[in-house]
């Protein structure tokens, strides 16, 4: 197996910056980390000189809809796993092909179908979709789940269907503007305890803070987004941020997905925050952190907007304006997102993980922006020949 030095850099390990004097250097061997610190002996089969910058673990989108070169884009930004949010079969059979065949788009996780009420969120947007986007012989038929005692059978298709973790969603489509059919609690709480039983985590998908609520109620482990219909001071974000903190549950951000929300949307009467706008959002987001609530960084990149892979850098540069520091940003895209995914082999810089890594010429553990300038990509302790499709 060859080995490769990676040297002269600085090290974003996934949770902290490593001190120069115990850590300028890292070696790959066999898809990888072997050593990280200073003064490894060779031989090596390659050396790569990082010029004085920063090595960091490669970036997770913790929330992500993965449409043909989505994952190909991804990678170019530094984007090394995408967790999928829901994805239909057919194309999804797709896509994990390609990410276990080549080491030049980013790996993938997903949930497969998701759980949803008959008529609900998202089948309003699936029916609009162009054909070039997803051809309407890959609309699956749904699988809805009416009655608690329907959630094992659900359950478990999903897990033949190898889904890495369950996806429900609690919407009422409040903040779409629209009137959408919602999953019932008991509903809620059947799919969990049944997943849970699987051994799958759940994600929520809910937009408001009684929808969250529900979700916890359910005994979800995570929310898919931050709620946003609530006014960045209402008293209601705090207490709902620590109850989530309480449980130990996770929430991901998405703030750039409510920021394009904000910019298609006709702006309300008098100058107030619509239900779904970014204000409300961020709001939210700075609960959740002064709740000390663990946050991943997630965008809900699609085909449209937000962007794969760009997206990401937007979404941290928009966690720092809230509030985060570039460290705990930085963390919500790496080590954290790895924590509560149960991806224990990456997310972090440390013998025995995987190699997969991204150089900047800056320091983006003071300035998130510096990830913009990115010098090299590793996936799986391959540096990668970047192309913009697959």
């Amino acid at each position: 197996m060859s080995r490769t030095r990676i040297h002269n850099v600085r090290v974003f390990d996934g949770e902290r910056t490593l001190a120069a004097t115990a850590a300028d250097e890292v070696v790959l061997e066999g898809g990888l980390v072997t050593e990280v610190g200073s003064g490894a002996h060779g031989p090596f089969d390659a050396e790569f000189d990082g010029r004085g910058g920063t090595l960091l673990p490669g970036l997770v989108d913790a929330h992500t809809h993965v449409f043909d070169g989505s994952l190909a884009e991804a990678l170019r930004h530094g984007v090394t796993t995408e967790l999928d949010m829901f994805c239909p079969p057919r194309p999804l059979t797709r896509h994990r092909r390609l990410a276990a065949a080549r080491d030049d788009v980013a790996d993938l996780r997903s949930a497969g179908i998701l759980a949803t009420a008959p008529g609900g969120h998202p089948l309003q947007l699936l029916k609009d979709l162009p054909g070039d986007v997803l051809d309407p012989a890959d609309i699956p038929e749904f699988d809805f789940v009416t009655d608690p005692a329907q959630a094992p059978a659900f359950v478990a298709a999903r897990r033949a269907e190898g889904s890495d973790y369950l996806k429900l969603v609690i919407d009422d489509g409040a903040t779409h503007d629209t009137d959408l059919p919602s999953m019932t609690l008991p509903v809620a709480q059947a799919l969990t305890a049944a997943a849970h039983a699987a051994g799958l985590r759940v994600v929520a998908h809910a937009i408001t803070a009684a929808e969250a609520h529900r979700a916890l109620d359910a005994g979800v482990d995570g929310l898919a987004h931050v709620w946003a219909d609530l006014a960045p001071q209402d008293p209601r974000s705090r207490r709902l941020a620590e109850r989530i903190r309480a449980q130990g549950a996770f929430v991901v951000s998405t703030l750039v997905w409510f920021e394009t929300l904000t910019t298609r949307r006709t702006p309300a009467p008098g100058g107030c925050a619509h239900p779904g706008d970014l204000a409300n959002a961020v709001g939210a987001l700075r609960a959740l952190h002064a709740a000390g609530a663990a946050v991943l960084a997630g965008t809900d990149a699609n085909p449209f907007a937000p962007a794969h892979g760009a997206a990401l850098h937007r979404e941290l540069q928009l966690l720092t304006e809230a509030g985060l520091g570039a460290e705990e940003a930085l963390a919500a895209a790496t080590a954290v997102p790895a924590r509560h995914l149960g991806l224990t082999d990456r997310g972090r810089i440390a013998p025995g993980l995987r190699a997969d890594l991204l150089l900047t010429e800056g320091d983006p553990t003071r300035d998130v922006h510096a990830l913009t300038a990115l010098t090299a990509v590793w996936r799986g302790g391959v540096r990668t020949t970047i192309r913009t499709t697959p």
